[in-house]
């Protein structure tokens, strides 16, 4: 494989846990031909066995359907009863399925719990990961690490986020737009502050739902704890353009930070079929351009 180079336009695709089910159900290539009926143009494979089956269906769709691998999933360490490719046992698989899908991407999804429960953990986790990105450098694939709210937490006044780019200079990210809002950074500033790392980027919007009648049931019943906890926790992931999110002004910011791909996702989708979640999300995108 040849040397990581830089888009200058990123590709739009999706996140495949969205797709997970129907994967089993219907086959990996059936999937990956509806999604490019919907103009989608790229996949990040995340929680769907990398089979032989999966992967030749892959490789199948990049070349009749024009559909890259945007990255694949792995993690650093194996973790019994879970079905993942992991860089500790599986490193030569992980760069083999890259080269035949022609994917220049693996990414963490997130750090192992015990990570995050200290600076010094975080350290060691960051400076395990630096290590297998660097023999990832070599073979042309960048390693990237995904956050979540949680990695926007301060030890001694420094986020976890922060304190695995500065441990891992050879790690680079792909940002999760839903979850640093969700941990309280604005997102733009995020992308201002990681620009040059910033390769992949997960489109998933912010949707704030309306009072539940429950909470106020609980308040009127003089729980009023219970049912400000039910007030609080009305945050929900949405369809992009369903929420909050200044996609607008995100996507050009994400482009300038170096990303590649843009790659939709929403962890629930609250009773609705994933595919309708999926065309809203593009029809949205297609009005604002892309």
């Amino acid at each position: 494989m040849t040397a990581t180079t830089t888009r200058t336009t990123p590709v739009l695709g999706v996140q495949m846990m969205m797709l997970k089910d129907q994967v089993a159900e219907q086959g990996m290539y059936a999937v990956l031909e509806r999604l490019a009926a919907l103009d989608l143009h790229a996949v990040e494979v995340s929680q769907i066995p990398m089979t032989e089956a999966n992967v030749a269906d892959l490789e199948r769709a990049r070349g009749e359907l024009g559909i890259e691998v945007a990255a694949l999933s792995t993690g650093l360490r194996h973790q019994e009863g879970r079905d993942l490719h992991t860089l500790d046992e599986d490193f030569d698989t992980l760069v083999a399925h890259c080269r035949r899908l022609g994917c220049r991407f693996l990414r963490i999804g997130m750090m192992d719990f015990s990570a995050m429960v200290s600076k010094e953990a975080t350290e060691a986790w960051a400076a395990e990961a630096n290590g297998y990105a660097s023999r990832l450098k070599v073979e042309g694939i960048t390693l990237c690490y995904h956050n979540h709210h949680v990695d926007l937490h301060k030890f001694d006044g420094e986020r976890i986020f922060d304190i695995v780019r500065r441990v891992a200079p050879d790690l680079h990210f792909e940002v999760d737009l839903h979850w640093v809002q969700r941990g309280g950074m604005a997102p733009l500033d995020m992308l201002a502050q990681y620009a040059g790392v910033c390769r992949l980027i997960h489109v998933k919007d912010y949707r704030v739902t309306e009072l539940p009648a429950e909470a106020l049931e609980l308040m009127e019943q003089g729980r009023f704890l219970e049912g400000y906890e039910k007030f609080v926790n009305i945050i929900e992931f949405a369809e992009v353009g369903a929420g909050n999110m200044n996609w607008p002004a995100l996507l050009p910011a994400a482009a300038e930070a170096g990303a590649e791909f843009y790659l939709i996702e929403q962890d629930l989708t609250y009773g609705r079929d994933p595919f309708d979640c999926i065309r809203d999300s593009r029809e949205y995108l297609r009005s604002i351009g892309y």
